[in-house]
């Protein structure tokens, strides 16, 4: 909480409003926070690690890749189609500030 603000006499933003409406979806959380973790992780280990379907990821992995948060990048390994999901410099922050915001929240600030 901002002690300038208060003060004032105008009361501090609650932090909820730092929270990113595109993790609000428990899948697309989840799947951040484990992207958090790595530079790049294949789509089938995310995919076993959060425990959804294909479709489920797929559907979720492309609505964050729309929001600018995750990177998906197609390729081969021999002959076998790959997909690997990551996330980019702007979901890193927006990782962050979510997390914070949660953080905040949660101390009762």
């Amino acid at each position: 909480m901002s002690h300038d603000k208060a003060e004032e006499g105008i009361p501090a933003e609650h932090p909820r409003h730092q929270l990113a409406e595109d993790l609000a979806h428990p899948v697309r959380f989840s799947l951040v926070a484990a992207l958090a973790a790595t530079d790049e992780t294949e789509f089938a280990v995310v995919r076993d690690h959060l425990q959804v379907s294909d479709s489920v990821l797929s559907r979720q992995s492309s609505q964050l890749e729309t929001a600018g948060i995750v990177r998906i990048r197609k390729g081969y390994i021999g002959k076998r189609p790959r997909t690997w999901l990551s996330l980019t410099k702007t979901g890193r922050r927006t990782w962050a500030q979510h997390l914070a915001a949660l953080q905040e929240i949660a101390s009762g600030a």
